[in-house]
């Protein structure tokens, strides 16, 4: 009778032991599930948010350098790359506007040389009294 209350009495802190032990890994299993979808959550938040504010960073960077630029008093810089290319439009626009005007000009002496070929032949009036009033 001693020996089995002595096991009993052993048995029963093992078995609160286990239970314990048992009840920690599972909340140490769930908070770490939590955790996981808490960062799963908070990176979505982070990319979502930093896909909305990069095109608005690049501007405030833009706006901000010209800010310190006119306080520090200097001038803005020329847009040579826009200036560049309203002169090869300007270029291109011309030669295409010299081309349609040699173009017409080709065209319109082409027309008066085939005039200048057509031989006309001059036919004197009649003189008769019939034809007068």
């Amino acid at each position: 009778m001693f020996a089995t209350n002595l096991l009993e009495r052993r048995r029963k802190p093992q078995r609160i032991t286990d239970q314990a032990w048992d009840q920690l890994v599972s909340a140490v299993g769930s908070a770490g599930d939590a955790a996981r979808l808490a960062r799963r959550h908070t990176s979505h938040m982070a990319s979502e948010a930093g896909h909305r504010v990069g095109p608005a960073t690049g501007e405030a960077r833009h706006r901000a350098m010209a800010a310190v630029d006119a306080l520090a008093g200097r001038r803005p810089a020329m847009p040579w790359a826009w200036i560049a290319g309203a002169a090869a439009a300007g270029v291109a626009l011309g030669w295409l506007a010299g081309a349609m005007a040699r173009s017409a000009i080709a065209h319109r002496d082409g027309a008066d040389s085939v005039d200048a070929r057509i031989e006309f032949v001059e036919v004197d009036e009649p003189t008769g009294s019939s034809l007068r009033p």
